[in-house]
C-alpha cells in the first residue's frame, strides 16, 4: 500500500476565467476501491486526465503507481483481440488474462476473434481483465457501465469487488453499493473522501444538508433579531445623546456628564450587538455552499382519449437472416412505466423505434393510434451541435421553459453560450431529456436516457416522473431507477 498525493491542485482550460479546481488537497490509499461521483461538468474526467499528465497544472500530483486509464484507444480494432491486448501490455501472462476472462464469465475463444467482432459489452470486460493483470498500476475506470446491460453491470461489479487500487467514475447507484469501500466527490465548493459505499455517503449527505439548512435558518432568525436589537440600542443613544444640550423636565441643569457616559455606554452595546450580527452573518456565509440545486422538474403530458395507446401482438424483428427478437406481446396502458428489459442485442431499441413509427422489419400485429403524439429520446447524442436557442428553435418548443429545466439540471448560465457539441456526454443527455420534458405527448419514449447523466439529477427525474405520473416507455440499466420507476417491464430474449 502507497499514498496517492494532492496538493495545492489548480486547474483551468486555456482562455477560462473559471477555474475547475482550485487548491485541492487530498491523498487517497492505493488499495482503496474508490468510487467517483460528482454533477456533470464538474470536472472527473478532467482530473483523470490531469491525474494522468495529459494537462498542465499548478500544484501537485504525487505517486508511487503508474496511472491506466479505462476505456483506453484500440488503435488497430481489425487486429484479433490478443493482439490488441500484446499492444498494450506487451509481456502479459496469458494464464493471468485467461483467468480474469474466467472471473467476468467470458470465453477464452474472444481472444482469436477479431476485436471489432466482440460485443460492446465483451470489449468492455476485455479491456477491464488486460488492466488488472498489471502490477504497481493504479486503474482510472470512466464510466465501465454505459455499453453494458443489468445482467454484465452485477457480473462486472462483482468483479471489481474483488480488486483494489482504482478509481471508478459511475452514476449507477446499485453499481458503485457492489464495489467501492470510499467515495471521492466533487462538490461545489470542494472536493472531499468518506469511506463507504454511495448508499452511506448520500445518506451522510443529506443529514449534513438538513443540518446545514437549519443552521442557516436559525442563523436568519438570530440575524434579523441582532439586527432589530442594535437598531434599537442604537436609536436609544442617540436620544439620550440628544438631551445633553437640553433640561430636565423639572427645569434643572442637565448632567452631561452622566448622559455622555449612559449614551457612551449604550452606543458600546449597540457595537457589541452589530459584531455579534456580522459573526452571526459571517457563519451564515459557511452554510449551503455545497447544497445541490434540485429543484423540482416539471412535465406537462396530454391526455389521450382512450386507456390503450399501442399494442404489440407476438411481435418478431429480423434484419435480413439475423433474428433480433421473437414472440414481443405487450400493451401500453395511458399512466403505465413500462421498462424494456433484456441482454444487449435483444431488440430493445428495435422496438422503442418500431413504436416510435420507424421503418423496423417486423412480424406479427402492431397497432398503434394515428393521433398518438410521441416525444422520443435516442441513445445517440452525436448530432448535437451549436447554440441552444437555435436547437430549442428547431425542435419547435419553448426556449425559456427548456433553459428553465436546463438550470434546475445543475447547467450554469455560462453553458448556455457554449456550442453544445462541447458539452459532457452527460450535459447533452440533459439536452435530450430538457427536450423531451418541453414537449407535450401522449407517450414519452426513453432508450437509455441515463447514460452519463449524474446521480443527482437521475433522482430528480425520478421524482419528476412519480410526481406526474407520465406514459413512459424505456430502456435503462441502472436496476435503481427501473425499481423505483417502472409500473411494468417486458423482458425481451434475443
Amino acid at each position: 500500500m502507497s499514498q496517492i498525493y494532492v496538493s495545492n491542485l489548480t486547474f483551468a482550460y486555456e482562455g477560462s476565467y473559471d477555474n475547475i479546481f482550485e487548491n485541492v488537497h487530498f491523498q487517497i490509499d492505493t488499495d482503496w476501491k474508490l468510487g467517483f461521483t460528482g454533477r456533470n461538468g464538474r470536472g472527473k474526467t478532467t482530473f483523470l486526465r490531469l491525474m494522468q499528465g495529459q494537462l498542465e497544472y499548478s500544484g501537485t500530483i504525487s505517486a508511487n503507481v503508474e496511472f491506466d486509464y479505462f476505456p483506453f484507444e484500440v488503435q488497430h480494432k481489425e487486429y484479433l483481440t490478443i493482439d490488441v491486448i500484446s499492444e498494450v501490455y506487451p509481456d502479459f501472462l496469458q494464464w493471468k488474462l485467461i483467468r480474469e476472462l474466467n472471473w467476468l464469465k467470458v470465453s477464452e475463444d474472444v481472444l482469436y476473434r477479431p476485436f471489432n467482432t466482440l460485443s460492446n459489452g465483451e470489449q468492455t470486460k476485455v479491456l477491464l481483465a488486460a488492466l488488472f493483470i498489471k502490477d504497481n498500476h493504479f486503474l482510472l475506470i470512466d464510466e465501465p457501465t454505459n455499453h453494458l446491460d443489468s445482467h454484465a453491470r452485477k457480473l462486472v461489479a462483482d468483479y471489481l469487488n474483488r480488486k483494489s487500487g482504482f478509481i471508478l467514475v459511475s452514476h449507477d447507484r446499485a453499481f458503485l453499493d457492489r464495489c467501492v469501500d470510499h467515495i471521492l466527490s466533487i462538490n461545489k465548493t470542494n472536493i472531499e473522501i468518506q469511506k463507504g459505499n454511495f448508499s452511506t455517503w448520500w445518506e451522510n449527505k443529506q443529514r449534513q444538508d438538513q443540518f446545514e439548512l437549519a443552521q442557516n435558518e436559525k442563523l436568519k432568525r438570530d440575524v434579523q433579531r441582532l439586527s432589530d436589537s442594535a437598531k434599537r440600542t442604537s436609536g436609544w443613544s442617540h436620544e439620550v445623546e440628544s438631551t445633553k444640550n437640553g433640561t430636565r423636565n423639572s427645569g434643572s441643569k442637565v448632567d452631561k456628564g452622566y448622559i455622555g457616559h449612559k449614551a457612551a455606554k449604550m452606543m458600546k452595546r449597540s457595537k457589541a450587538i452589530q459584531q455579534r450580527q456580522l459573526s452571526a452573518i459571517e457563519e451564515k456565509s459557511k452554510l449551503l455552499k455545497n447544497i445541490e440545486n434540485t429543484e423540482s422538474l416539471q412535465i406537462s403530458p396530454l391526455p389521450f382519449y382512450k386507456e390503450r395507446l399501442a399494442e404489440l401482438d407476438h411481435i418478431s424483428v429480423s434484419y435480413g437472416a439475423n433474428p433480433v427478437c421473437e414472440d414481443v406481446t405487450f400493451e401500453i396502458q395511458q399512466g403505465e412505466r413500462i421498462a424494456l428489459s433484456g441482454a444487449n442485442g435483444s431488440g430493445k431499441s428495435s422496438i422503442l423505434k418500431l413504436v416510435c413509427g420507424e421503418d423496423i422489419p417486423y412480424n406479427g400485429g402492431f397497432h398503434k393510434d394515428a393521433q398518438l403524439k410521441i416525444s422520443y429520446v435516442a441513445q445517440d447524442t452525436s448530432h448535437l451541435r451549436g447554440d441552444l436557442s437555435e436547437y430549442a428553435k428547431s425542435c419547435g418548443i419553448d426556449e425559456s421553459l427548456f433553459k428553465s429545466i436546463l438550470r434546475k439540471l445543475d447547467f450554469s448560465r455560462l453553458q448556455f453560450e457554449k456550442d453544445i457539441s462541447t458539452y459532457s456526454g452527460g450535459q447533452k443527455k440533459k439536452v435530450l431529456i430538457a427536450r423531451s420534458l418541453s414537449e407535450r405527448a401522449h407517450l414519452y419514449i426513453w432508450d437509455e436516457p441515463l447514460n452519463f447523466v449524474d446521480v443527482i439529477s437521475r433522482i430528480q427525474i425520478e421524482e419528476l416522473l412519480l410526481e406526474y405520473t407520465p406514459t413512459l416507455l424505456f430502456v435503462e440499466h441502472d436496476s435503481e431507477f427501473v425499481s423505483n420507476i417502472a409500473t411494468k417491464v417486458v423482458e425481451l430474449s434475443g
